[in-house]
């Protein structure tokens, strides 16, 4: 099972505003008439309860939504781009991925239906009729689209599971998961049988819960130590851990004391789940002769504050206590959950991350020439033919009024200086 994959996500971009002027004979003073250009589609993630693995973005990492399209005369929009979803599994994070490393982290799809924008479109630009003035009739002036957002996020899926299953390789994790749910994940009597972690569900009466059997642990996983470090974060989202340790192995204490030492590491809020601790293969002799001289190590073992259970997965002993256990500490960690919001909403939000805006207007380049970056001056640039006079008359007109006129002043702009903006330059007098 693929459980983290990176992907690139393109949005739209917004379509250009268009110049244009209504000459009809019975609209003598029609007026300028260009329409603005579409916003461009943005890139959707939803959660989808029916996936349960990223496979699919191994073979399918890029996702590009449509353009807008540029505005037409008599005041006609452009259409806006369609935008793209991309389903995921529920329980899937999206980080922020730069430098090949998680940088934010951007939302937490952890319900069906949830929706998240990860790229969002370009807006589109406005015709020359959104720049009448009193003094100006005829604007020359129109601006391109904004870009649409480039990303490239990390999707890191956690399983949603309300019981955890952990313990070392052979300890018999995937036996009790087989015996107490439908569940068959593939066992042997060799370390690390189980290599992705499996889900089951297990039936208590009318209820039912979701158990995962978390592959082996071993000493140094919380370092990625046998991958342990990716088996981990599967177990932070359960609500009870359930700690399989096989009772005839030497040193059950000291196995105990290994695997909480590893989750503590990883994450020290994991130490502080409902923890059961269940001693497995009670049909060995071995295990059902030291059953007393073990419960009475385990109660003087500091800081263990687990529920202790014997159990054999093979003939199915004890098992029904365990899953009583299970639905016990389950139904208590639910009741004592803080609610975020006073009361459900019927809505799913759609979760939209916040991502920091340049309020650079002027900057200098490599070659240590000006460049004005403020969007809508770049975007006028972009959409205006500034190869007419009239048109860089007004443009210079409105770089006045953004007060970038003013910012090239205060950045040492000097006569004969040359100003860059966008793909137009022009000396400064």
């Amino acid at each position: 099972m693929l459980d983290s994959a990176v992907i690139e996500v393109r949005a739209g971009n917004g379509g250009n505003g268009n110049v244009a002027f209504i000459r009809e004979a019975l609209l003598p003073r029609g007026g300028p008439g260009g329409g603005d250009g579409g916003h461009g589609g943005d890139v959707f993630l939803v959660a989808d309860s029916s996936i349960n693995t990223l496979t699919k973005f191994h073979w399918q990492p890029h996702f590009i939504a449509k353009n807008g399209s540029k505005g037409d005369g008599h005041n006609r929009n452009g259409a806006r781009g369609d935008s793209i979803e991309v389903t995921v599994p529920v329980g899937t994070e999206v980080w922020l991925w730069e430098d090949q490393e998680d940088k934010k982290l951007l939302g937490d799809l952890s319900e069906h239906g949830q929706k998240m924008i990860v790229a969002e479109g370009g807006r589109g630009g406005w015709g020359n009729a959104h720049f009448v003035t009193p003094t100006q009739q005829e604007p020359l002036l129109a601006e391109a689209g904004g870009e649409g957002e480039i990303r490239r996020v990390r999707l890191n899926l956690k399983l949603l599971a309300d019981v955890g299953l952990v313990g070392m390789p052979n300890a018999g994790k995937s036996s009790i998961l087989t015996a107490i749910s439908a569940a068959r994940p593939k066992v042997a009597d060799y370390p690390f049988t189980t290599l992705e972690p499996v889900l089951g569900v297990v039936e208590f009466g009318p209820q039912a819960f979701v158990a995962v059997d978390i592959p082996g642990l071993i000493e140094g996983a919380h370092t990625g130590t046998g991958l342990g470090d990716e088996f981990l974060k599967h177990v932070q989202r359960t609500k009870v851990l359930v700690h399989v340790v096989d009772g005839s192995e030497d040193d059950v204490v000291g196995r105990i004391k290994a695997i909480n030492y590893e989750i503590t590491q990883f994450d020290p809020e994991l130490a502080k789940k409902p923890q059961i601790l269940a001693v497995n293969k009670l049909d060995l002799d071995e295990v059902s002769v030291l059953q007393a001289e073990i419960t009475t190590e385990l109660e003087n073992l500091e800081g263990l504050h687990s529920e202790v259970f014997f159990v054999s997965a093979a003939t199915y002993d004890g098992l029904e206590n365990l899953k009583q256990a299970m639905f016990n500490l389950l139904r208590k960690s639910q009741q004592n959950e803080t609610r975020t919001t006073s009361e459900a909403s019927d809505e799913i939000p759609v979760i939209r991350p916040l991502v920091r805006k340049s309020s650079d207007v002027v900057i200098r380049d490599s070659e240590g020439q000006l460049r004005v970056v403020h969007p809508k001056a770049v975007r006028l640039a972009k959409g205006s033919n500034l190869e007419l006079h009239e048109a860089r008359l007004q443009f210079h007109r409105r770089l006045e009024q953004l007060k970038i006129t003013k910012a090239l002043r205060e950045a040492g702009m000097e006569e004969g200086d040359t100003v860059l903006i966008a793909d137009w330059e022009f000396d400064w007098d």
